[in-house]
């Protein structure tokens, strides 16, 4: 080849290079610029017109820094679409996954994947149930959730571009329907009751397998952090005897960790005071628990509107569950009102003959039935349909065996139509907190405690939601056959039953998961898995530790991180940690990290880490003993929520019984340094043990639903950052890396300028808007943001055809 054509050669390789590197370049970034017009088309529209069918006369969508959104309307019904419209541009994605959660839908998203959830969840035919609700709600409510259905769409083919998850998963949005906000209540359902359904499955184990005395000293009703609000002598079970167990003669139980997920349940925490210690309106607060996604379960709202009847103005400001056309919490300018779960017990396992000579028949107190069947269609993204067959009873579904193989029917206040409804709307017209109670029995959601108060200084506190009546003839938390005479249920609890306080003398009221009554009425209430109390006992000492209280002293309890109940596990750390030898040299990183403890779960703390992991230690080793026999015949028995653990393993610890201690252990001594043994070896990093700092343990987890599907890098601009979160779960400031307060609110009505309200996750569901995360900074801080919306940045206006 000449040197001509060498370098023609050599010129041509090198620009056919740079034309490859220039399109290699030019390639990503034409993506980049698609992409970010792709999601661009699908942010919403916040500013300008935009038309609306159905309207009766023009609607105002106003928003803040935060995003807040104000809707200022002629008439509620108005309000209600305009509501849809709204949730639908900055939320219908996940309004698609509560549905999808409760109908058993999620495979056509996620495919093959959400399987496994779809056919558990499609056994209770919870679609068809919310279509029955429809046909039983008055014609008000059927109103309201027309208007929010017709929003919604709307709101959604406005959209130049479908939400980008829908991108993401290469799927469509469908239509919303009026039943898809009954499936939205009912995923509340079954986010504040599914854990039962379990729970009480393993009480069933525990209670043929262990003696009495044995199981009832593990299922005690009480303890010593128990702070009702109506309370009256219980008795405690005593310790079981070396007669009805023998823990140290038991094989040596596997080691399973089950005690921390059943301590982290879906909780709240909700106070009041009234105005003889405020000095004028009550003082609602208001920190309702769970598991912590991006954008919030929640979202921020005003509804302005007038009276139909009167020349009163409704101003309502709050939190909206995007799904449905209601303020779940905040206040109406007369009054203000907070939830907490109740875990009482709205669930029970039937226990169900069948005939043996026609297996498609069952005994009720009648004689044999028919069982009904009905047959399901899941539908699977790129897989084949699937078929399942459902068996039902009068009862409710089959879906399970007992512990002896007999077949069980669930019976769910849920599954009842009569038992959901919108009566919650009501609120935004109530006036006073004795009205607010009232009516809260009547509410057709997840019994809730319902706390109060008014512009007046009067608080309220009952339980919200329908309660079943019960036989009294036997053990609600255990399997029963109700084809017997005094089992089951009779209908539902009248409401003048219903637990009731109004103006305590003490002028004070809380509520946080525990058991808040005792006697009777925690017979008609039922125990569902109530939390220990340690959290309510804090709230309790801090609202009598003051005569008088702001909003900011309420605050100020909701931020409350001081480990009362780690205290002592902390000291009993020091005293196992003084009883080995001092030379012992694995025990001096653990001295060390010990010497920052401040009382607090502090972000900076060690000590508080090594004491936190040392009791789930301890408390899962000593369980693991009591269920070593069930697991001897079920060896994946899992440990079901024990209220009263605490008091349990104290009681254990204080008194060391001998044939309570766990085998292979020779003393309790030996117990607690072998547990001290394995938490430092977990903590053992490359030879040394390296303890962290609460706040490295406790650093926030808060993701978008589809970040998980997605590389890291695109994955950290959907999530929240991994901030250093203080708090824990027995004490006001409810924390865990993706488990906690979904909202923060202190609210005195009538003075709602001064009331505050924050909230993680931020308001808008796509990241490109300004409301991506907004209000998130504020909530990993604890800094109040108010409640009311502040300065108007953008506004909508929201137009009727003509």
């Amino acid at each position: 080849m000449t040197l001509a054509a060498r370098l023609f050669t050599r010129k041509f390789t090198v620009n056919l290079l740079r034309s490859i590197l220039l399109i290699s370049l030019i390639i990503p970034v034409f993506l980049i610029i698609a992409a970010g017009l792709l999601l661009r088309g699908s942010l919403p529209q916040y500013d300008g017109e935009a038309t609306l069918p159905g309207l009766i006369a023009p609607v105002i969508s106003e928003r803040d820094a935060l995003g807040s959104v104000t809707l200022k309307g002629g008439n509620r019904v108005d309000l209600a679409m305009a509501m849809g419209y709204v949730h639908a541009q900055e939320r219908f994605f996940e309004m698609d996954l509560m549905r999808r959660q409760a109908a058993g839908e999620l495979a056509e998203l996620f495919g093959i994947n959400a399987i496994s959830h779809d056919r558990k969840i499609r056994l209770l035919r919870l679609r068809t149930r919310a279509t029955a609700v429809l046909q039983q709600l008055p014609s008000d409510q059927t109103q309201l959730l027309d208007a929010y259905r017709m929003g919604v769409n709307r709101g959604l083919q406005a959209l130049a571009v479908r939400p980008f998850p829908y991108l993401l998963t290469r799927t469509h949005p469908v239509p919303w329907r009026n039943e898809d906000s009954i499936l939205v209540i009912l995923a509340m359902f079954l986010t504040l009751n599914e854990e039962n359904f379990s729970r009480e499955l393993a009480l069933s184990s525990m209670r043929a397998v262990l003696p009495k005395p044995v199981y009832e000293f593990l299922t005690s009703p009480a303890g010593n952090w128990d702070a009702p609000l109506i309370d009256e002598p219980v008795q405690l079970p005593r310790l079981p005897s070396a007669m009805d167990i023998n823990l140290q003669t038991m094989k040596e139980p596997t080691p399973q960790s089950d005690f921390f997920m059943t301590e982290q349940s879906p909780g709240s925490n909700s106070f009041a005071v009234s105005g003889k210690l405020s000095g004028g309106a009550a003082i609602v607060a208001n920190d309702m628990h769970l598991k912590l996604r991006v954008p919030n379960t929640w979202f921020r709202l005003r509804l302005i509107y007038p009276d139909a009847a009167s020349d009163r103005i409704h101003d309502v400001t709050g939190i909206s569950l995007p799904g449905v056309p209601s303020i779940v919490v905040g206040s109406n300018r007369h009054i203000a009102w907070s939830f907490t779960n109740s875990h009482g017990d709205f669930s029970d396992w039937v226990r169900i003959s069948i005939n043996e000579d026609n297996r498609m028949q069952y005994r009720n107190s009648k004689g044999w039935q028919p069982i009904q069947t009905f047959n399901e269609t899941i539908r699977i993204k790129n897989a084949p349909d699937e078929q399942l067959m459902i068996s039902e009873t009068e009862w409710g579904p089959l879906i399970k065996q007992d512990y002896d193989q007999t077949p069980l029917a669930l019976a769910w206040t849920a599954l009842h139509p009569e038992a959901i409804n919108l009566k919650l709307l009501e609120l935004e017209q109530i006036t006073t907190a004795e009205q607010a109670a009232n009516l809260a029995r009547q509410f057709g959601i997840p019994v809730q405690n319902f706390i109060a108060g008014d512009r007046d200084g009067n608080i309220s506190w009952t339980l919200a939601g329908r309660i079943p009546d019960r036989f009294s003839d036997y053990d609600p938390q255990a399997s029963a056959d109700w084809s017997l005479p005094g089992t089951g249920w009779r209908g539902w609890l009248d409401y003048d039953l219903y637990p009731l306080l109004h103006n305590p003398s003490s002028g004070r009221l809380w509520s946080a998961n525990s058991r808040t009554v005792s006697g009777e009425q925690l017979k008609r209430i039922g125990n569902g898995g109530y939390d220990l109390g340690a959290r309510a006992t804090q709230i309790r000492h801090r609202l009598f530790a003051h005569d008088q209280f702001s909003i900011a002293d309420l605050q100020a309890i909701q931020l409350d991180d001081h480990a009362i109940l780690l205290t002592r596990w902390y000291e009993l750390l020091l005293e196992t940690i003084g009883s080995i030898d001092a030379g012992e040299m694995w025990l001096h990183p653990i001295k060390a990290a010990l010497a920052d403890w401040t009382g607090e779960a502090s972000i900076d703390s060690a000590a508080y880490h090594l004491a936190h992991a040392f009791r789930y230690e301890v408390i899962d080793t000593i369980l693991n003993g009591f269920m070593s026999p069930i697991r001897q015949s079920d060896a994946g028995f899992q440990s079901p929520r024990l209220s009263q653990t605490e008091w349990i393993v104290w009681q254990l610890l204080e008194q060391q019984p001998r044939h309570l201690l766990p085998s292979p252990h020779r003393n309790w001594n030996d117990l607690l340094f072998h547990c001290l043994q394995t938490v430092t070896s977990r903590m053992n990093k490359d030879g040394r043990v390296t303890i962290q700092k609460w706040g490295t343990v406790n650093a926030a987890q808060i993701k978008h639903p589809v970040s998980r599907q997605l590389p890291d890098w695109i994955a950290r601009w959907l999530d929240m950052a991994n901030d250093p979160l203080p708090g824990d779960h027995n004490m006001p400031r409810v924390q865990s890396p993706n488990f906690g307060a979904s909202q923060r609110s202190v609210i005195a009505p009538g003075q709602e300028e001064q009331s505050y309200f924050d909230m993680p996750g931020g308001q808008s569901g796509h990241p490109l808007s300004p409301y991506y995360g907004s209000g998130h900074a504020n909530w990993v801080r604890g800094k109040p943001t108010p409640l009311l919306p502040g300065i108007v940045e953008r506004q909508l206006k929201l137009l009727p055809i003509n």
